[in-house]
């Protein structure tokens, strides 16, 4: 009698939201609706998927709200979605609508990122992505990058940068970045960190699923307690907040 386990048998399962299978398949349990770009006929905001790396298919949704006058420059904000680093995405119902209306009422660009996930692609994966995207938004300073939007309408003097749960979690990683290692023509101004995921004590199997390379309670990346460099100089000025 054959003993091994089925491949329909769920290895892991973190409860509503996925389960792994034995043969690698993910099934994730919400966050997989989608909606198209569009312009919202109540707001005027605009939207449009773009690709900001073919190589490795980081995208992401921008957004652009209604302009009165089309030569003043507005804030960005660099959102990135929160959903335990495996579900959600900026085209689904709940974050298109809410950083359409973020763009809307704060009256700001928004560069919502698609980055990959886990645990097709472990952490440090959306890590690296997120700072690659806040790279490439920075690179349009210039005025020569390759979305007009961001080239024609975004005041690179007032970029904030937030995201919710594991998007917070990435969010303090990349102002960490930006900080301690420059963003050239580029200043960070706010950073907005909605229940971000945080450990204070031993990994659980969730981390072991989704990050197996972590090592340990040392990451700073997901234990900002252990960073050395936390409380240091590499937030100057700005504001932040964390709820």
């Amino acid at each position: 009698m054959d003993s091994k386990p089925s491949s329909s048998e769920v290895s892991f399962e973190f409860p509503t939201l996925f389960r792994i299978y034995n043969d690698g398949r993910t099934e994730r349990l919400k966050g997989t609706e989608t909606v198209p770009p569009s312009t919202d006929p109540t707001t005027g905001v605009q939207s449009k998927d773009i690709v900001l790396s073919p190589q490795s298919g980081l995208s992401a949704r921008v957004f652009l709200p209604r302009l009165p006058d089309p030569t003043r420059k507005l804030p960005l904000l660099i959102f990135i979605h929160g959903g335990a680093f495996v579900i959600e995405s900026p085209y689904s119902p709940l974050y298109h609508n809410h950083v359409s209306l973020l763009a809307s009422e704060a009256n700001v660009v928004a560069l919502s990122v698609h980055y990959r996930r886990a645990p097709e692609h472990p952490l440090p994966v959306a890590f690296e992505d997120s700072w690659d995207a806040v790279q490439w938004a920075a690179a349009h300073s210039n005025r020569s990058g390759p979305e007009a939007w961001l080239n024609d309408h975004v005041d690179f003097d007032r970029v904030f940068i937030g995201g919710d749960s594991a998007g917070a979690t990435l969010t303090h990683h990349v102002v960490r970045h930006a900080g301690l290692d420059g963003l050239s023509g580029t200043r960070i101004v706010g950073m907005i960190l909605f229940h971000p995921f945080f450990m204070n004590d031993e990994p659980g199997k969730l981390l072991e699923v989704i990050y197996p390379t972590c090592g340990g309670s040392d990451d700073p990346r997901v234990w900002p307690g252990k960073d050395p460099k936390l409380g240091g100089d590499w937030v100057r000025e700005g504001v932040g907040f964390c709820g």
